[in-house]
């Protein structure tokens, strides 16, 4: 039997738990260039301050999701970045679907039309959760950055609102 996964909004208080899991991602090798977490004071600076989700397996925190601005121009308001990370623990028990689903819903409602993801070309199940729920694969950075002196790809996806218009 499927847990229970809640969706909800978090904030500074959840940091630690979000800032575990992120580490888990680091760890991969193929989640993010980042190498270190950053303090809550920096990474929230660097997100948008709606649109920041966990989810929750009996009041655990096992994932989260949140947007970041791709441009600080004014033509690029309605358009985002996702970072969703799921637990190793918890994966393939839908928690990503949950949270990417809502993480669209409240996105739209905040005005924004295009959802942009860049994801390491290896981390096949990330395209794959992605490619699922609109988004389409649009190309690729060729050697867009260097993780522990190796060169990887980016695979660039979006996904275009169809109620924001």
């Amino acid at each position: 039997m499927k847990p229970e996964i809640q969706i909800a909004y978090f904030s500074k208080i959840d940091w630690p738990k979000i800032a575990t899991i992120y580490k888990e991602g680091i760890a991969t090798g193929i989640a993010t260039f980042e190498t270190k977490i950053p303090s809550w004071e920096t990474w929230d600076a660097s997100h948008i301050k709606s649109c920041r989700l966990k989810a929750m397996i009996e009041n655990q925190i096992v994932g989260w999701a949140a947007l970041s601005p791709t441009s600080k121009r004014e033509v690029y308001k309605g358009v985002a970045e996702v970072s969703i990370y799921i637990t190793s623990k918890h994966q393939n028990l839908g928690i990503g679907t949950l949270l990417l689903s809502q993480l669209i819903k409240e996105s739209e409602a905040e005005g924004f039309w295009t959802l942009q993801a860049g994801i390491f070309t290896q981390n096949k199940p990330s395209i794959a959760l992605h490619k699922s729920l609109g988004f389409r694969e649009i190309g690729y950075r060729e050697k867009v950055g260097k993780l522990n002196d190796i060169w990887y790809d980016n695979t660039i996806l979006e996904r275009r609102s169809k109620t924001v218009i």
